[in-house]
């Protein structure tokens, strides 16, 4: 639906505001209003970009199309312009727009922009700020957005790497109370039959550590020698002795180091006394489990606290680059063990410091490592290399893909630009590791072929202080 417009109309545009009277009616003469009811579709994904809209009242709201489902992506007010504007290299429509309540639009198609030019510079100076300005807040958004990914990405990641750990305490703890809850009832049992001190004693010193571990055994022998305990326990009475075999075992005990106890202790006591001595060594190696999976966490907080930079301040310092890649590749463990990504580290012996910050820094190394884990197949290869060449560091990022498409590569940096499918990436990942490193005062370049993509980022020593 069309009507009449007026150019008072117009100046509930800030834009149009404080312009020529003859410009308004410029304006007037040469676009339109358009009507629109509630709900109702403005612009399609795919439709040609042909009109500046300038909302008169109501809104428009503007939706991408993600996965097959409409997403909200922003929302424009009244006084507000959006479509194609001078000089605008917008082509067609990426979302759905969608009115707000009743709402009213100025349109102006674009092919009256050079019209518009000569009857009013100004108001195309000011379009055309408008359009930076738009273009700058869209571009601060899509980093948003590409952080945002890439943290969820790590997130996942270290999810799972936490999630180890933390099941492997959950499980000992179970099995510690298992153990101890069962330990007044054991030593009751004992006393009851009143070992000889001497027979207890010698029961004890099999309960410590420092019998012969059985990781130098093959599995067969491992089977062997329980089977072999578990035969003689059921011999000397004890009713359990199959489950009891598998502690004793993994503790390092042998038949020749349990016979001697169980002649000195009387025959009614051995099954409470070997079920005491398996729940002791298992609580013990339980408490090593739950040590180990503890530092295991610990070690993660520590390599995220290095990577995300928590614990320093946000200005540039002297960096050692290894240690940086190395905090990066601790991040991506999971994804790089999930597709069983054969990883080699060729480093310079020696390198010297850089300056740098290291978040901005490990976000390009994450970026560059990302994509290759993306385009290798399982059991592909990662190769990272530092080398000193002058007064750069540089490192490269090489892997055995399937290499980038000699169409895509020359515009592998293009801001927006991906070959990935809707959802998976903003195309802003290469352009943001290319802004770094040369804030950094350095060049990223690229290289690749079938079977090896290399990516290198040159980096400027920092005063030549050696780490």
């Amino acid at each position: 639906m069309s009507t009449t417009l007026a150019a008072a109309d117009l100046l509930v545009i800030p834009t149009f505001q404080g312009l020529p009277p003859q410009t308004l009616e410029w304006l007037v003469a040469h676009g339109e209003r358009r009507d629109y009811a509630p709900d109702e579709v403005v612009a399609r994904p795919g439709d040609e970009a042909e009109y500046m809209m300038a909302i008169l009242t109501g809104g428009l709201q503007f939706y991408a199309v993600r996965n097959g489902q409409r997403e909200p992506v922003f929302r424009l007010e009244p006084g507000q312009i959006s479509g194609v504007l001078p000089y605008s290299r917008l082509r067609t429509i990426g979302g759905f727009g969608v009115a707000v309540g009743d709402t009213i639009l100025y349109v102006l198609h674009r092919n009256l922009f050079p019209q518009l030019e000569q009857a009013s510079p100004e108001l195309v100076q000011r379009l055309v700020s408008l359009m930076s300005d738009r273009a700058r807040e869209e571009a601060r958004g899509q980093e948003r957005d590409e952080k945002l990914r890439a943290l969820g990405k790590l997130s996942a990641g270290l999810a799972h790497e936490l999630n180890n750990p933390a099941a492997a305490i959950s499980r000992a703890v179970e099995a510690l109370q298992e153990r101890a809850a069962a330990k007044p009832a054991l030593l009751l049992e004992l006393v009851r039959h009143c070992p000889e001190p001497g027979a207890l004693q010698a029961l004890t010193q099999l309960a410590v550590p420092g019998h012969s571990p059985t990781q130098g055994l093959s599995a067969l022998a491992c089977a062997d020698r329980e089977d072999e305990i578990a035969s003689w326990l059921e011999d000397q009475g004890v009713p359990d002795g199959y489950r009891l075999a598998a502690g004793l075992m993994e503790a390092g005990l042998t038949l020749a180091t349990l016979e001697p106890v169980a002649a000195a202790l009387p025959n009614a006591a051995l099954p409470a006394a070997f079920a005491w001595l398996e729940g002791q060594l298992m609580m013990l190696h339980l408490i090593g489990d739950v040590q180990e999976a503890g530092g295991r966490i610990s070690t993660l907080v520590q390599n995220v606290k290095t990577y995300s930079h928590m614990d320093r301040g946000g200005d540039y310092a002297l960096l050692d680059v290894q240690a940086g890649l190395e905090s990066t590749l601790n991040m991506l463990g999971f994804p790089l063990r999930a597709k069983n990504i054969r990883l080699v580290r060729d480093f310079a012996p020696v390198l010297p410091a850089i300056r740098g910050l290291v978040s901005s820094l490990n976000q390009v190394w994450t970026n560059l490592l990302d994509n290759a884990i993306d385009a290798l197949p399982p059991g592909g290869e990662i190769v990272l290399r530092t080398t000193l060449d002058d007064d750069f560091v540089r490192v490269f990022i090489i892997d055995n893909g399937p290499g980038i498409t000699p169409e895509v590569l020359p515009r592998i940096f293009e801001p927006f630009y991906t070959t990935k499918q809707a959802g998976d990436g903003t195309g802003l990942g290469l352009d943001i590791a290319q802004r770094v490193v040369r804030n950094h005062g350095g060049r990223l370049e690229v290289q690749s072929r079938p079977g090896r993509t290399e990516f290198c980022a040159w980096l400027p020593v920092g005063e030549g202080l050696k780490l």
